[in-house]
């Protein structure tokens, strides 16, 4: 984003194969019940007979894991399984983390807690069907190689969940039962002709050719299933076309690739976007959308939009949003809520003057000299504009990128229970833009973790009271009280 001369400017995933014969080198049980993606379950303990909690319902970072008395209905004991970097994150439903190997130790016997959703490897799962018992499975860490044990076998309520090296023994088998918030699963059966296929086997060759076959003012929803492949072509959702999915059919929102290579040098930045979404109750899901423009093809104009979204009520989950200067324009009609989800670029790379919450997702600065991840437009009538909600913020350089700057003076952004890592400048990480300085913007954070998360007088902080009026559902109601959540 230029400082001057520029435009004046989730949780459905898809069914997905578990891993098992071979992660262990045991083969698999062929009457195991396979848990998957999606899915909402408790964890039982073979050794015990109870259920991996997250001890006293915390929903702090760091909450520990023990067991107790299974109860179906308890949200700090129901975790869904979600697919990612080829394996399986644990998400707790009571606090919304995920089972975390903390700062990925290697130590047999350290307890597992809980810690910001990222799709790192200390949060990344195996599931191995146990030749020993029945419809149990051994889970086992990506980072550390070892597997989810209670503690010594114990009956004990309260009794530590940790990982020890892996074997296929009672305290490490795990059944999956399904709790009753478990929804069926959203993708459709392989037999099934998806509606846009690059080969030829689905019903339209590109995703365009399906969203102009969609009736103008359609009332209802139109879900558009995408086979894996990469779809070369701007893709356009008008403002007549309301209530469309785009849902990738991969393993992960990596196998279904959205992308062209538009550029403010020959588009404008408003125009430059791989994806245009103007229909209001837009969602996309299992997918990713990117530009990959060259920046080095020329010398100035080096925004590129990968996602344009300016549509009400727009919903994108387990999404990955790939770019480097100006990625994500979140425009002024947007209400939009992203989940599970990724977001990277190297400048401004989230901007605009609409209203998102950005909750449980990663945001990556990639540039390794830094950069600034935000440049809100917000209105100044506009009570709410960006909120980064329980997410992680990573980056490449060390102590070098800003949170934010004002493309215009009423900008509002919020960092709220987020863990923010060391790229993050400490001493001062919002900036000014032009005549717009952050001190008069709405820059604020609330109890933010990490390194990244110094506090001192250039970090504004909301106080409890305050926060009360800064939640998601505040975010997002408008007038008409809307809840993605």
């Amino acid at each position: 984003m230029q400082q001057t001369g520029k435009w004046l400017r989730v949780a459905a995933l898809s069914a997905v194969p578990v891993a098992v014969a071979g992660i262990l080198g045991i083969p698999s049980a062929s009457s195991a019940a396979a848990p998957v993606g999606d899915g909402v379950y408790t964890l039982a303990s073979a050794s015990s007979g109870k259920c991996v909690n997250v001890i006293g319902g915390s929903t702090a970072n760091g909450g520990l894991l023990g067991q107790i008395a299974c109860d179906p209905a308890v949200g700090a004991q129901q975790f869904r399984v979600v697919a990612q970097s080829g394996g399986f994150g644990l998400v707790n439903g009571g606090s919304g983390k995920c089972v975390d190997v903390p700062y990925s130790s290697t130590v047999s016997g350290e307890q597992l807690w809980q810690w910001t959703c990222g799709g790192s490897a200390n949060q990344t799962w195996t599931f191995t069907a146990s030749t020993a018992s029945t419809d149990r499975y051994l889970i086992r860490s990506a980072s550390s190689g070892l597997c989810v044990s209670n503690k010594d076998g114990s009956t004990s309520g309260g009794n530590p969940i940790v990982q020890e090296p892996c074997a296929d023994i009672a305290r490490m088998q795990w059944r999956f039962n399904p709790t009753g918030s478990t929804p069926p699963p959203t993708t459709p059966p392989p037999s099934e002709t998806p509606t846009v296929a690059a080969d030829g086997t689905g019903r339209y060759r590109t995703v365009q050719a399906a969203i102009d076959a969609v009736p103008t003012n359609n009332t209802q929803r139109v879900t558009i299933t995408i086979k894996p492949g990469t779809y070369r072509q701007v893709v356009r959702v008008p403002s007549n076309k309301p209530h469309i999915t785009l849902r990738g059919l991969g393993s992960g929102p990596s196998n279904t690739l959205l992308v062209f290579n538009n550029s403010a040098n020959s588009h404008g930045t408003s125009g430059s976007a791989s994806m245009f979404v103007d229909g209001a109750n837009f969602v996309a899901e299992n997918l990713t959308i990117s530009n990959d423009f060259d920046e080095n093809s020329t010398s100035s104009g080096h925004q590129a939009v990968a996602l344009h979204l300016n549509a009400d009520r727009a919903v994108l989950r387990n999404v990955r949003l790939l770019g480097d200067q100006d990625t994500f324009l979140v425009n002024d009609r947007t209400r939009a809520y992203m989940v599970n989800s990724y977001v990277e670029g190297t400048v401004d790379f989230v901007f605009g003057g609409g209203t998102i919450v950005i909750d449980r997702s990663t945001v990556h600065e990639k540039r390794s000299t830094g950069g600034t991840i935000t440049a809100a437009s917000t209105p100044v009538e506009k009570a709410y504009g960006f909120l980064f909600y329980r997410s992680t913020i990573t980056g490449t350089g060390s102590n070098n990128t800003n949170l934010g700057r004002p493309w215009r003076q009423g900008a509002q952004v919020l960092y709220r229970e987020s863990s923010l890592g060391s790229t993050i400048k400490n001493s001062q990480p919002w900036t000014n833009m032009g005549d717009s300085t952050w001190q008069n913007a709405r820059f604020r954070e609330y109890r933010n973790t990490g390194s990244g998360a110094v506090v001192n007088s250039n970090r504004p902080q909301l106080t409890d009271a305050q926060a009360a009026n800064y939640t998601p559902q505040r975010y997002l109601a408008g007038t008409d009280g809307w809840n993605p959540m």
